[in-house]
């Protein structure tokens, strides 16, 4: 039984090894394939892309000239009309395209470079073509379709004519793309072009041109025999399925050829979109080679398995002999050992069960011993950390009110030595002012030392947003500042204390205004705005820039206490922490993004009371 399980395993290994190697060397040709594919859909697309692009301006040249202006505005007049038709004759022969014709506003073709020709384009009606429409609506027209008149399909890229400001008509080049079927590969490398509606349109293999990528549905029928596209051509899915997605662009198919069980080939498919027209281009690389690859490898690993397992039958004969006369020896030893490993083994488990309780007991009280050293010092250390926050929340929170202090001083020195002393007055108040609000901060550093209960009050956004454009008017100079409250929206209050409101507002302007400082260009003057808006629940403060922006590295730090991007001496680090800290202990929050376009927006959110001092919850 032991031997046949031996035997199942075997062959159940060398069944996984094949099929192993059949799939790795499957990958593999396919990543090569892959490679190869993408390189060919590319040039593909890009040659196609190149020859669309080439005619899409002539049509708009044809639109300006004076024949066909005229033609428009004397259609009945046959000099006019000869004029137009030996012209877009002459242009068509130039530009090497299938025809060119003039179509007035009621859909009718006026004059044509085919008139000679028995299936002349002249007095045909196309008022229906998708082309005319988008062109009459002032629009570059873009469609491939099978003639009405000629029965050849084309690509049709149609202008509209404007005459005295008015579309008066439209003008419509045609080319023939049955060169890039022919071009792109044999039958055995197809390369195909689909529509925006998944209908194959041009196929270097004929049986697969007119089918559709998947089935219709009866609107794009509809539309598909309202615009006559395809005009009589019977348009059936084509047969294939996925069998592998490989990436965005790239999977695996099976397509049948014929009808009910007809021969089916897997091709590796890639596909490229074209942007306008709007087209899918796909190449087909078929995966013959790689099938018969992976094959070969699966047999050759089948063989070196076989040659493993009978080196392995082999192998195990021999040590079975071994294994037997060795066993009766090592019965007979274990036996006179059984015994004395007993004993040996109990005394040795008294001793190293004495030796842990010993090791445990000492560990015990070292641990204990650690764990009070550790306490203290976290206490020690707990106090040295809140001591240096509230030192470095000082210096940063007083930098503002001191810089205000010395400006406000030598202004009015100057104002008492031009005896202005109503000015001079007003400056002193202002000074005492700033004397009192550094009182209060110097209270209110709690918040980086630790949480204080929160006060019930409210706070008015527009005397602080004056408030903090007076201490920093020193700093302003040069710099466009922009306030703009919402429509309707005089001012606001919110649920914050006027001083932490005022911190907030004029650590995030200091910022803005350090930011648009180091952007020196001509076609972006320094500029900072700041947006209110609220509803009945919050309100929100907008302070936006046009400076450099934050670093996407820096983003997920930028609330951290102690961390500044700013060169060293000029900022603690401290100033969004503490904005971001008052936001949160009112309930609201402070948050930063980048401005596309260049700059930063922080934004700050409060929650809104209404006149009454009721805050809305």
């Amino acid at each position: 039984m032991r031997r046949w399980s031996w035997i199942a395993v075997m062959l159940l290994a060398s069944v996984l090894f094949c099929w192993l190697t059949y799939a790795l060397s499957w990958q593999r040709g396919v990543a090569d394939l892959r490679v190869n594919a993408g390189a060919r859909v590319e040039r593909y697309a890009g040659s196609l892309r190149s020859t669309v692009d080439r005619y899409e301006f002539l049509p708009y040249l044809l639109s300006l000239h004076p024949d066909v202006r005229d033609l428009l505005l004397h259609p009945n007049d046959p000099a006019v009309v000869q004029r137009a038709n030996d012209y877009l004759f002459d242009v068509n022969q130039r530009a090497k395209a299938s025809a060119a014709y003039v179509i007035d506003a009621n859909g009718r073709a006026l004059a044509a470079s085919n008139w000679r020709e028995t299936a002349t384009f002249v007095g045909q009606e196309y008022r229906f073509r998708p082309y005319f429409i988008d062109a009459l609506q002032g629009a570059l027209g873009r469609f491939y379709g099978v003639g009405t008149t000629s029965g050849e399909p084309g690509y049709f890229v149609s202008q509209p004519i404007v005459v005295d400001g008015q579309i008066r008509g439209v003008v419509v080049l045609k080319l023939n793309l049955e060169w890039f079927q022919r071009a792109g590969a044999d039958a055995s490398e197809p390369v195909v072009v689909a529509d925006d509606h998944g209908v194959i349109f041009l196929s270097s293999e004929p049986r697969w041109q007119y089918r559709a990528l998947a089935p219709l549905t009866p609107a794009v029928k509809a539309a598909l025999d309202s615009s006559r596209q395809y005009y009589n051509q019977h348009i059936t899915p084509l047969a294939w399925h996925e069998d592998e997605r490989l990436d965005a662009d790239g999977e695996v198919v099976t397509v049948r050829d014929g009808r009910g069980a007809g021969k089916r080939r897997r091709f590796l498919a890639v596909q490229r979109r074209l942007g306008e027209p709007n087209w899918t281009l796909m190449y087909f690389a078929p995966l013959d080679q790689v099938i018969a690859n992976a094959r070969i490898a699966a047999v050759a690993a089948g063989c070196l398995a076989a040659f493993t397992c009978l080196l392995g039958v082999a192998w195990n004969q021999r040590r079975q002999r071994v294994r037997d006369m060795l066993k009766s020896r090592e019965l007979l030893q274990s036996a006179y050992a059984e015994l004395g490993e007993r004993v040996a083994e109990r005394t040795a488990d008294l001793q190293s069960a004495n030796e842990r309780l010993q090791t445990e007991v000492q560990e015990r009280s070292r641990t204990e011993h650690e764990l009070r050293e550790a306490q203290s010092e976290l206490v020690q250390a707990s106090k040295l950390v809140a001591l240096g926050q509230m030192a470095a929340g000082i210096t940063h929170e007083l930098n503002q009110p001191l810089s205000a202090l010395r400006s406000f001083s030598d202004n009015t020195r100057v104002l008492l030595e031009r005896a202005e002393y109503g000015a001079a007055q007003e400056n002193l108040e202002a000074i005492a002012s700033l004397t009192d609000r550094m009182g209060k901060i110097t209270g209110q550093l709690r918040l980086f030392a630790g949480r204080s209960r929160r006060v019930d009050t409210q706070a008015s956004v527009r005397r602080a947003l004056d408030n903090t454009v007076t201490l920093l008017r020193g700093r302003l100079v040069g710099i466009a500042l922009t306030t703009t409250f919402a429509d309707g929206l005089d001012d606001v209050q919110v649920a914050c204390e006027g001083l932490r409101l005022e911190q907030v507002l004029i650590n995030l302007v200091g910022n803005a205004i350090d930011a648009v400082g180091s952007v020196a260009s001509p076609h972006a003057p320094p500029s900072i705005w700041i947006d209110v808006e609220a509803d009945d629940l919050w309100a929100r403060i907008y302070v936006r820039d046009n400076g450099p922006g934050i670093s996407e590295a820096h983003m997920p730090r930028l609330f951290e206490p102690f961390f500044s991007t700013k060169e060293g001496g000029q900022g603690m680090g401290l100033g969004l922490a503490i904005s971001s800290s008052i936001a949160q202990e009112n309930g609201g929050q402070l948050v930063a993004r980048n401005v596309p376009g260049g700059g930063a927006e922080f934004l700050v959110t409060l929650r809104r009371v209404h006149r009454t001092g009721a805050t809305i919850a």
